[in-house]
């Protein structure tokens, strides 16, 4: 039996078990039990939410962004679920395709979580995958930072769920349709839940992008560090309206619509890949030609960002929850 080692607890969030058992269920109590979609502006809908089969949820250290994950995580009606499928981006490890895990569980400080070794397989028998080794699994973050959340939210029922962790590389286009076409089985089977780890824009010159649009119909520039505050609308309320066009792509539920944005803006979504594989995926099993009211439905319940930059010298990154909803 392996073991994947919880190695950023003690860092990025605490290694104390009754602190974070703590941590986790303040943050889960702040959530209203009617939660106002951001995105689209104005809806509101009671928590948890009957059906969903997908939420996308940051993941940085617990101080930045576990006040928004719990948004994402309140969202789950954990009743029927027996398998829990967590795709998060590779930071460190560079692949063109996917991975998978060749651990048999994930440690938390709360506990331990089982990995599904039997779908893992039949994952591998299915499609062309990689396998993490110790090294790799141990050392990203966007799949660990979820896994404490997970074991919460399941705590009553954790020996009976199951993980799949998937790393995902920086897929072409047509790689993303490959691999939803792949899990879309697994989406539309109401037993099994996926995790999307996922940050959003990273805004600063150590990031490498500083977009910025003055207004609405200005042609958005590249600041510099000697532009300083720009005349515009403040630099943190571009960026807001940066991932607000993107999240307002991603509701749409077109993966094809959401790689143009991509490609219009670069905007630095760490998690974009396995956000592409999510909506490739329900574009296999609703094609957008086919949607209609009734059909799937994904909502943004919170947004922030780690700061809010004035100035062209500063850096922020922004974190966003959202669940998706399937019919029965």
């Amino acid at each position: 039996m392996t073991a994947r080692q919880a190695t950023h607890a003690g860092s990025w969030y605490t290694d104390d078990r009754e602190q974070l058992d703590y941590e986790l269920q303040q943050w889960l109590d702040n959530v209203p039990g009617q939660v106002t979609e951001v995105i689209p502006v104005g809806d509101s809908c009671p928590v948890p939410v009957k059906g969903i089969r997908a939420i996308i949820g940051p993941h940085a250290g617990f101080s930045y962004s576990g006040a928004n994950a719990a948004y994402g995580y309140k969202c789950i009606d954990t009743q029927n679920i027996k398998r829990v499928f967590l795709l998060g981006p590779s930071h460190h490890a560079y692949l063109k395709t996917c991975a998978l895990s060749q651990c048999t569980e994930y440690s938390t400080p709360l506990g331990n979580i089982r990995v599904d070794q039997e779908l893992v397989q039949e994952l591998q028998d299915k499609g062309e995958w990689r396998l993490m080794s110790t090294r790799v699994d141990q050392d990203e973050h966007s799949l660990e930072m979820h896994l404490p959340y997970i074991y919460k939210v399941f705590e009553s029922r954790i020996e009976q769920i199951s993980l799949v962790p998937i790393m995902v590389g920086s897929l072409a286009f047509e790689t993303e349709q490959k691999y939803g076409k792949l899990l879309a089985p697994y989406l539309a089977d109401p037993e099994n839940l996926f995790i999307i780890s996922s940050d959003f824009c990273h805004w600063g010159s150590r990031f490498g992008y500083t977009y910025y649009q003055s207004s609405e119909d200005t042609q958005p520039c590249d600041l510099s560090a000697r532009d300083g505050r720009p005349n515009g609308v403040p630099i943190w309320e571009s960026i807001q309206r940066l991932d607000s066009e993107g999240m307002d792509v991603i509701t749409q539920l077109d993966h094809v619509m959401f790689r143009e944005y991509l490609d219009d803006t670069s905007n630095t979504i760490c998690g974009n890949h396995p956000i592409s594989v999510l909506l490739a995926a329900v574009n296999h099993l609703y094609p957008k030609d086919a949607q209609n009211r009734d059909g799937p439905r994904l909502r943004f319940v919170k947004y922030d960002q780690s700061s809010k930059v004035c100035s062209a010298k500063d850096s922020s990154v922004s974190y966003a929850s959202a669940y998706l909803w399937l019919p029965c």
